[in-house]
């Protein structure tokens, strides 16, 4: 049971009595979640015997069962409990919204590492096949860019945010084959496997992800993606344009390396473009 998700929902129907001590809990999570019955009753200005009414409930056996819960609860971030209060202004929202952006990139521009970019560039523009890999909503955005990126340079690829099929491609993936994985969080446990058994099979890996994370880990090559996020719940992650900035880097490096052939598969493809939907030159290379 999530208390606090029962707190918001339920707290119209509560008692006068019943809604401070919601407040309290609500407002000064610290404080509840160490106080006895006794400062959490004269805090709320009620009696200890309502205090312990209020957490049956809640579904709780006891004070003491209650504060196990509360603790609980609390683990997935207390953050969500009181949400950084940001102006909802469309101008402060854009200007938040794109100033995070713009350091997310500054941040990863001076961060990167040219030594590991050129390796990993090296695999990539030497690969038969490229697979792909992401899961969740923005790894999964990641897989397919790359796959958006990389064919039109001539390169055969293809992005799978499905997990047993990861699994699959991974294991009927050739020495000559190259297995890049995005994982924000560096803790998908089903891109560990798929590279551990790249790794036994000669298969070249390389990891869009937190550095000395569990996914790193498991990689050959690692491109480290170390991001800090602010306190704004409602605001999309920032840390995505990096993975963004990051894949577009590597596909230029491998269009320099392949320039033939990426020279002629841009070029054919511009032209069917010219042919059935511009009729000329002057719009951007694909939606």
């Amino acid at each position: 049971m999530d208390i606090f998700a029962t707190l918001q929902e339920e707290r119209s129907q509560f008692s006068p009595s019943e809604q401070r001590i919601a407040d309290l809990l609500l407002g000064d999570f610290d404080f509840a979640v160490n106080a006895s019955i006794i400062e959490l009753a004269e805090r709320a200005e009620v009696s200890p015997p309502t205090v312990t009414r209020f957490c049956r409930r809640l579904g709780c056996q006891s004070f003491a069962d209650f504060k196990v819960r509360l603790a609980k609860t609390a683990f997935v971030g207390v953050r969500y409990l009181n949400p950084e209060a940001k102006s909802t202004e469309p101008a402060d929202v854009a200007e938040d919204v794109i100033t995070k952006a713009q350091n997310a990139l500054f941040l990863i521009h001076r961060a990167l590492d040219p030594v590991l970019l050129e390796k990993a560039a090296d695999r990539l523009s030497r690969a038969e096949m490229i697979y792909a890999f992401g899961s969740g909503g923005n790894s999964s955005m990641i897989a397919t860019e790359i796959q958006n990126r990389f064919f039109r340079l001539g390169s055969r690829v293809t992005a799978s945010n499905d997990h047993n099929m990861q699994l699959m491609f991974t294991a009927a993936a050739h020495s000559n084959d190259v297995l890049i994985g995005s994982s924000f969080s560096g803790r998908n446990h089903e891109l560990i496997r798929c590279f551990r058994l790249a790794s036994d099979n000669g298969i070249s890996t390389i990891a869009l992800t937190q550095s000395g994370s569990p996914v790193a880990e498991a990689a050959e090559t690692v491109i480290g993606i170390d991001l800090p996020e602010g306190d704004n719940i409602y605001r999309p992650t920032s840390t995505r344009f990096a993975f963004l900035a990051v894949v577009d880097v590597l596909a230029s490096l491998v269009a320099y390396r392949n320039r033939k052939r990426s020279t002629v598969t841009l070029r054919h493809i511009k032209q069917q473009l010219v042919e059935h939907r511009d009729g000329d030159d002057r719009q951007i290379l694909g939606d």
